[in-house]
């Protein structure tokens, strides 16, 4: 049947095709023909599944059925089992037993079945059940159906009724080809939009008895009537601009109107797909965006109403992608800075809508569904959107960054009582993380024009989340390769864009783009380890976006930091890091966390011997702001990581120590400096605070235990041989030293470096 039609459209196409055609166009008019026939098969397509699941689910079940399920379930009783010697074998009957002896026969039979035969008897074997051969496939369907059709039913018929049809078309072009016929163009064109709308009336008519035939051909009706359309104005000049698309107006809406009222997606789809693309057809080149987007804006509300009926999700995505596609391709050619106040308005009414039609969509739909959310249209739209709108405005920053709180407060704003309504609470969610999304977005915005890498983060970490909700791994994809192209971005921003536009420490557009990019990354790697996805990713992750937050902090010291200040600003870098670490640590149990505080922490004692060589004091300036950052934050992050296994702890506590004991140790060595003290108490003082450390380590460990505890005594053998290997490197090189005393006389064994 599904053959039937495809050759009965595909002829029927030929033949308009071929008759509104003329000359040069015939085979312009016969390709057409054939492609709205193949359209039309695919209304008849879905029409025909829509109509069978209607009967399938109004259909009444049979009563044997209803009764079989009220009848309450009863247990069979258990027969006795009659042993296996005392059955007597019995003559074979020579006419058929009956009913009740069959029964007691087979049930013998059963139960013997299922007792355990003896040992020594052969164990049955297990007969492989047939393999289900493979379902066939597209060309042998084809071929199967092509066979029925030349060999079922009135055959004779059938191929009459091809042999007719082709025959009339050729016949009718022949005659118009040699002059036989000298009907006007404008008669043949009446002609066949006149049978189109009878054909459109029968299908209504029909609508109600067949449902397949009837759909069918309404939209084959209203296929022809915008090929007819369409060719009085663009092949044969019969028709002005105005008139046409006013034509092209009236099918649309009417395609629209017929849609609703019969439930009929695919006559909506055909509707939209031909209202979107009646402005391309009937484009002379010299139209007015303002009139276009007017248009479009209309056939936009349209969508909004049906969204407001039905939740037909394909039809919003259309919308939706033909009218940013066709926007963005006018803005790329036409657009100019002069035609942004009658623009403007018109990307403010396309987002509103679709900003609204997500939330009617997920009305509709039923809450077990998993896709409640239309992820596409929910950050879709404001990517696109905020994209053009940059675009708009030519790099005209804080303009952005306006736009970014304005529609922060938007989604907050909607966020708030959707969240309250547990049926719409992950589409709340989805616009709470846009509306923090934004308002971070402000702020670089404000200071740099990066926006697109910040957009691309925050955007991706959403979508990573909203693929967790809804457990589905394409928009978890999205998300990554969202953070992928972000990171790309910044890149090229730096690259292209001057740098010393910059002039804020951390409070630039560069610093927090990059945060942003770290932050949208940690959060994407939390959600894979809750979710306990994949753990190797979830660790990627985190290491990319730790790389991220120390490429950004050391390209602020580098280009804000005075060289003589370095080391204290990577000292105190280094800090934050280990505390916002261990402060991590605290909610998110992950041993990355607890490494990268004990790796920051050991860092510190890198930092104290650039200390001493770079001459900066550790209690002095600067310095002494970082060195109390430092050991703040490291007894902070102690606390925290003492809940933890042994080998971060471990070194984290002993490099804190180190650290400690090396800025004592430097402090010392540059107040002997300062008093103009000799080579011999320089190098005493600096070991001093080597020596409290061993013999508070040996003698009182449990004075610099805190905040570890107990636990300090599982690694304080460790710290004591480091200690100790320390003190003989320091001994060995002392023999060498000559010992100078100055201001006071040398006395042998009672020097500094001898005591």
């Amino acid at each position: 049947m599904g053959f039937l039609i495809f050759v009965g459209f595909g002829i029927l196409g030929l033949v308009v095709g071929g008759a509104i055609a003329d000359g040069s166009t015939a085979a312009l008019g016969f390709f057409a023909g054939l492609a709205f026939g193949a359209l039309f098969v695919r209304i008849n397509t879905l029409s025909s599944r829509i109509a069978a699941l209607e009967r399938e689910k109004q259909a009444p079940r049979p009563r044997e059925d209803v009764a079989a399920a009220r009848a309450p379930e009863t247990t069979p009783q258990p027969q006795p089992v009659t042993p296996p010697e005392a059955v007597e074998p019995t003559p074979r009957p020579a006419a058929p037993a009956p009913a009740g002896v069959i029964d007691s026969a087979a049930r013998r039979a059963s139960i013997a079945a299922a007792t355990p035969s003896p040992p020594d008897s052969p164990a049955p074997q297990r007969v492989p059940s047939p393999r289900t051969p493979p379902p066939p496939g597209a060309l042998e369907n084809l071929a199967n159906a092509i066979k029925r059709w030349f060999t079922e039913g009135n055959v004779p018929v059938k191929v009459g009724m091809l042999v007719l049809f082709a025959g009339v078309a050729a016949l009718l072009k022949y005659a118009s080809d040699q002059g036989w016929l000298h009907v006007p163009i404008e008669l043949r064109l009446a002609g066949i939009a006149l049978a189109a709308i009878a054909a459109l009336g029968l299908g209504w008519r029909e609508r109600m008895r067949r449902r397949a035939f009837g759909l069918s051909l309404q939209g084959g009706a209203i296929g022809v009537l915008l090929m007819t359309v369409f060719a009085a104005f663009r092949l044969y000049q019969l028709l002005p601009p105005g008139a046409a698309f006013a034509l092209m107006l009236v099918l649309v809406a009417g395609t629209g109107v017929l849609a609703v009222l019969q439930d009929a997606l695919a006559l909506a789809v055909l509707g939209i797909v031909a209202g979107f693309a009646a402005p391309i057809l009937i484009s002379t080149g010299q139209g007015n965006h303002v009139v276009l987007f007017s248009y479009y804006t209309i056939l936009n509300l349209a969508i909004f109403a049906i969204a407001w009926a039905k939740a037909w999700r394909v039809l919003n995505l259309l919308g939706f992608a033909f009218t940013y596609l066709i926007g963005t391709a006018w803005g790329v050619l036409r657009y100019e800075p002069a035609l942004y106040n009658s623009t403007e308005p018109f990307l403010v009414v396309f987002f509103a809508i679709y900003l609204a039609i997500p939330i009617l969509y997920a009305r509709k739909r039923e809450p077990s569904r998993r896709d409640l959310v239309d992820g596409t249209l929910v950050f879709g739209n404001p990517l696109v959107a905020f994209a053009l709108q940059a675009a708009l405005l030519d790099g005209d920053r804080m303009p952005l960054a306006y736009s970014a709180l304005v529609l922060a407060a938007v989604y907050a704003a909607l966020a708030w009582p959707l969240i309250r309504n547990a049926k719409l609470r992950v589409l709340g969610e989805s616009f709470a993380v846009l509306a923090v999304g934004f308002a971070t977005l402000a702020v670089p915005l404000a200071l740099s024009a990066r926006s697109t890498a910040c957009t691309f983060a925050l955007e991706g970490a959403a979508l990573v989340w909203l693929g967790f909700r809804q457990q589905r791994w394409l928009p978890r994809l999205s998300g990554l390769a969202l953070q992928a192209l972000a990171a790309g971005a910044f890149m090229a921003s730096v690259t292209f864009d001057a740098a010393s536009a910059d002039t804020i420490a951390i409070a630039n557009g560069g610093c927090i783009s990059a945060l942003l990019i770290a932050g949208a990354a940690f959060a994407s790697a939390w959600l894979f380890a809750r979710a306990g996805a994949n753990t190797q990713a979830a660790l990627l992750l985190y290491l990319w976006g730790l790389a991220w937050w120390i490429g950004a902090g050391l390209r602020e010291i580098d280009r804000f930091v005075p060289e003589r200040f370095d080391p204290q600003a990577l000292l105190a870098f280094a800090a934050l890091t280990a505390g916002l670490a261990g402060g991590a640590w605290r909610f998110v149990r992950r041993g990355a966390l607890a490494w990268t505080a004990a790796v920051a922490l050991a860092f510190g004692v890198v930092m104290m011997i650039a200390f001493g060589t770079a001459g900066a004091r550790p209690f002095g300036g600067w310095g002494l702001g970082a060195t109390l950052a430092y050991t703040v934050l490291g007894f902070l992050t102690l606390m925290e990581l003492r809940a933890g296994s042994d080998a971060p702890l471990r070194i984290a506590h002993g490099a804190w120590l180190w650290t400690l004991t090396l800025a004592f140790a430097i402090a010392l060595r540059q107040l002997a400096g300062d008093n103009a003290l000799a080579d011999g108490w320089r190098d005493a003082l600096t070991l001093v605070p080597l020596l409290v450390a061993w013999m508070l380590a040996l003698l009182r460990p449990a004075w610099i235990s805190p905040p570890v505890s107990a636990r300090f005594d599982a690694w304080r053998g460790q710290l004591l041989a480091s200690q100790a290997l320390v003190a003989i490197a320091a001994f060995a090189v002392l023999l060498l030293h000559a010992g100078e005393t100055a201001p006071i006389a040398y006395v042998p064994v009672l020097n500094p470096i001898e005591l």
